[in-house]
């Protein structure tokens, strides 16, 4: 290479890197990263926090401009104070983040809520990714604005069909919901006074419900604690639920469920601590219980399938259980243990329930386990291992009834026992000890109580069956201490 050609190449080369660090407006811009989680407060954009106004519509702005961000989450923040509300959208990657001292107040009046009934919640998500709700607060639905006569029985309560707006007896709106969402997480957030259902999983994947407290008026019917309707990949880990009806409540209405753990969590309830159905049209499987505390509760573990879904591969586990008898105006009779299918209708066809176990399960009850399949579609393959049952009663309400509801044989006059069984293909028994206290009117006199015609292959070994000499006048009392020192 000549001299001169050596010059002009290196003289390109140099012109080539100084234009590469030059300014010139034809340059692209560098660009900086995008913080990966932004923050903004509904007090920026407008809301008073009064709990007089209303500050749907800035909180709503404020949930718009959040998701409209380019983070990969958005912190939709509320300072201390009471925030009145109509139904907020939450939308896609919005957290909100609801701080403690701060509460979220549903508004009670009918225009407060979307024109479908399916919408009637005080926050919904919809066809939302990575959303969710933490912060320390309070979602408030002020249930008890609801109630249109208190009842020591249970509540009756206002419902809009009255309007015309809906047509049955439960028309009234949940307080907060997530429809056909994926990655949910709800965390360190309180949920009180729903008016209906309080935390509603709709056809969603992937959801995490972690130390959230749930709390609903004792006498109010309806307010269920958590509803996990055909959604999968479901996790609830350290919550505490106290409310009239049932507290864990998985269903399948339009789509089976699969692949449910809820574990560490303690419940009081005037209905199931943990009930599977009734709505039950398509299968439930992979359902895992494990270490729950239930007390002062209706009915505990509960299967009451009536629509046709079929159950399978349930485990409960490690689970303490306290269940004592209400008003018959509630569904359950103290039963520890209630495993059910039976048609809805005369119409419907019984759906199965099989490989359904219970393991180191300890409970303190006025009634007996219940398990009852249908003619033509027994429980098959159900085993109870190290399981202690001890049976006595505390309160004056009638005992002596078999409780099918809803739909079925209703309720039917049956005396006490330990276990009643009813059309069933294979039982294990193992290690299973169950203790009756002293009665003058010798209700406690059957261990086990079943018709060899309806039960078959049943195994029971260490079964043992006896009077307790433990004192139970103080059990009343205890139960109510432990709820509230939890």
């Amino acid at each position: 290479m000549t001299t001169q050609l050596l010059g002009f190449v290196l003289l390109l080369f140099s012109t080539i890197i100084i234009q590469s660090h030059s300014s010139s407006p034809t340059t692209s811009p560098i660009k900086l990263p995008t913080p990966a989680v932004v923050t903004l407060s509904v007090s920026d954009y407008g809301a008073h926090g009064d709990g007089v106004h209303y500050d749907t519509h800035h909180i709503q702005s404020t949930i718009d401009a959040c998701s409209a961000t380019s983070a990969a989450t958005c912190h939709v923040v509320f300072p201390p104070g009471t925030y009145l509300t109509a139904t907020l959208f939450l939308k896609s990657g919005v957290i909100l983040n609801i701080q403690r001292g701060a509460k979220l107040l549903g508004g009670t009046k009918l225009e407060d809520y979307p024109s479908e009934q399916s919408r009637w919640y005080v926050v919904v998500a919809e066809d939302a990714t990575d959303v969710g709700i933490t912060g320390g607060g309070e979602i408030d639905g002020q249930g008890l604005e609801f109630v249109e006569r208190f009842d020591e029985r249970k509540n009756v309560m206002v419902s809009w069909n009255r309007t015309g707006a809906c047509f049955d007896d439960e028309c009234r709106p949940r307080l907060v919901g997530f429809l056909r969402c994926r990655n949910v997480r709800v965390w360190n957030v309180s949920l009180t006074q729903p008016a209906y259902w309080c935390l509603h999983i709709v056809k969603c994947e992937n959801t995490s419900i972690q130390d959230v407290s749930i709390y609903g008026d004792f006498n109010t019917p309806n307010n269920d604690g958590i509803d996990i309707e055909d959604s999968n990949n479901t996790v609830i880990t350290r919550c505490n639920i106290d409310t009239g009806d049932d507290a864990i409540c998985p269903k399948t209405s339009t789509a089976p469920l699969y692949n449910l753990t809820a574990t560490n969590c303690w419940i009081r309830t005037k209905s199931s601590a943990i009930k599977l159905g009734s709505a039950s049209w398509f299968e439930f499987k992979g359902l895992v219980f494990d270490n729950i505390t239930i007390v002062d509760s209706h009915r505990g573990l509960a299967l009451q399938i009536r629509d046709g879904g079929n159950v399978s591969d349930i485990t409960f586990s490690n689970i303490n259980i306290s269940t004592r008898y209400y008003d018959p105006l509630w569904w359950g009779r103290a039963e520890p243990i209630y495993v059910t299918t039976c048609p809805r209708h005369k119409h419907y066809t019984a759906g199965s329930i099989s490989n359904v176990q219970f393991i180191n399960i300890t409970a303190k009850s006025e009634n007996g386990v219940f398990l009852s399949g249908s003619s033509g579609v027994p429980l098959c393959n159900l085993k109870f291992l190290n399981v202690d049952l001890t049976y006595t009663r505390w309160t004056n309400y009638r005992d002596g009834l078999v409780d099918y509801r809803p739909g079925c044989q209703e309720l039917v006059n049956h005396s006490a026992a330990g276990m009643i069984l009813e059309h069933i293909q294979g039982l294990v028994v193992e290690n299973v000890n169950m203790r009756w206290s002293e009665d003058n009117s010798r209700r406690w006199n059957n261990p086990l109580d079943f018709r060899p015609s309806t039960v078959n292959n049943i195994s029971l070994l260490n079964f043992h069956s006896g009077l307790t000499v433990e004192d139970f006048s103080y059990l009343g009392n205890e139960i109510g201490f432990m709820g509230n020192k939890f």
